[in-house]
């Protein structure tokens, strides 16, 4: 199966994640520990940079919203569109989503 993983972020540290590692340094370590713990799976990342981007999805508009909204935090994992966190991102969270759906 394939896995699309979207990391969400901005180059700033999100207010109420002070201690937490930044959007961009998320997705690098989400990148070689879930390619190192699924080498089997099909991975695909995307850093989706809530300031830059162009022509992204319905699907992505609506989450930066909800960001800025303050009803999500970022970084923000979303795997196969369905979100598997937001803020401080930790990996077992993602791995019980990833094991859940394997299984």
């Amino acid at each position: 199966m394939k896995y699309v993983v979207n990391v969400y972020g901005r180059d700033v540290v999100c207010a109420s994640c002070v201690n937490a590692p930044g959007s961009k340094d998320t997705y690098d370590w989400l990148q070689a520990v879930l390619g190192r713990k699924y080498p089997d799976h099909d991975l695909y990342f995307n850093y989706i940079d809530m300031d830059r981007d162009e022509n992204l999805s319905d699907y992505d508009q609506s989450i930066i919203e909800r960001i800025n909204e303050d009803e999500l935090f970022y970084p923000l994992v979303a795997i196969n569109d369905e979100i598997v966190q937001d803020g401080y991102v930790q990996l077992k969270p993602i791995q019980r989503w990833m094991d859940a759906k394997t299984a």
